[in-house]
């Protein structure tokens, strides 16, 4: 999908999500939360098929009485779904012994005809995914129907990467449903999955802290809201590998117009089997590095923010405190 299509296309959300807010509001109604519950009546009850094979109804085996995490992907995009699924798979870590307890996650297939069971308990593997969470497949009719239903469907899908890149949270149960983007904070998904969507709040959710011993905000350097939201499901920078390399002195290692590309295009620099990416792809259990979209500026930002943030870490490491730097309230 060409820059300026994708650009197009956020917009096309961004507007729609505020349409919406707009309207739910003049409703009194909660803008991230149906005013009223979904019944059954709405959920249809198709059949979809997991990664071991077992077919399950999208309505009595996938959502009933539940709370729920759903997201629509395809494993061989190489956009916004390879971090999407690191994304998740870092809130899964997060979420801990919840996961199929009180919290069931789901990711489901806009590609059925090449995204068969086995297919995706391969990505699975590839992505360390554990249990309590499900791959889906299933009819492509079927799969449309209930992103129709979940409003998830965009009638101007041209292609796969078209898709809607927000997931869906719910509770069957008491009828709340909301959007979410991969890009929210983990922290926030977690309080919402085990504090606002649970009968009580579970887990880290059950004691909160005053807002008193709240800590310094510290002040945001170029290029660390980009690391954090988009980086550090795959990366590190100086405490080691996850799904892919810690970034530790990756400025000063790396030359630095391969640097600025692999970060602007690495889908195309796959493609092309460009030797160091094919290594890196190799390396890190297949595992492509998602295509971010990322502008010229955003790219020096992240380059600048990963050099500082070397610089920092080994000076820790000697033992030599940074300098503060924090918000005055």
């Amino acid at each position: 999908m060409s820059r300026n299509r994708y650009a197009a296309r956020i917009w096309r959300l961004t507007a729609a999500r505020l349409l919406l807010s707009g309207a739910l509001l003049l409703l009194g109604a909660t803008p991230t939360i149906t005013a009223a519950r979904l019944t059954s009546d709405h959920f249809p009850n198709v059949p979809l098929i997991n990664q071991d094979g077992e077919t399950l109804q999208f309505y009595d085996d996938v959502i009933k009485g539940k709370v729920v995490s759903i997201n629509f992907m395809f494993t061989s995009c190489g956009d916004s779904c390879p971090l999407e699924t690191a994304k998740l798979r870092e809130l899964q870590k997060r979420l801990g012994e919840h996961v199929g307890k009180d919290v069931f996650m789901y990711s489901i297939t806009v590609d059925p005809a090449r995204d068969t069971p086995a297919v995706l308990k391969a990505y699975m593997e590839k992505f360390e995914v554990g249990p309590g969470w499900q791959f889906l497949t299933g009819k492509k009719k079927d799969i449309d129907l209930i992103r129709r239903k979940l409003g998830m469907y965009l009638e101007d899908e041209d292609e796969l990467s078209d898709h809607n890149i927000n997931f869906i949270l719910g509770n069957e149960r008491t009828g709340q449903w909301m959007k979410k983007t991969p890009f929210d904070v983990p922290e926030s998904l977690v309080a919402t999955l085990l504090g606002r969507l649970q009968k009580r709040p579970l887990g880290p959710m059950a004691k909160l802290d005053s807002y008193a011993n709240a800590p310094t905000v510290s002040r945001a350097r170029p290029g660390e809201e980009l690391f954090l939201t988009r980086c550090t499901a795959c990366h590190t920078i100086g405490q080691g590998d996850k799904l892919g390399p810690d970034l530790l002195g990756v400025v000063s290692n790396r030359d630095r117009l391969w640097l600025m590309r692999w970060l602007q295009e690495p889908d195309l620099m796959l493609a092309e089997k460009d030797p160091l990416a094919m290594a890196l792809y190799t390396k890190y259990n297949k595992v492509p590095m998602p295509n971010l979209k990322l502008e010229s500026k955003d790219i020096l930002d992240l380059i600048s923010y990963m050099q500082e943030e070397t610089r920092r870490v080994r000076a820790m490491a000697l033992g030599i405190a940074p300098r503060a730097n924090t918000l005055k309230r």
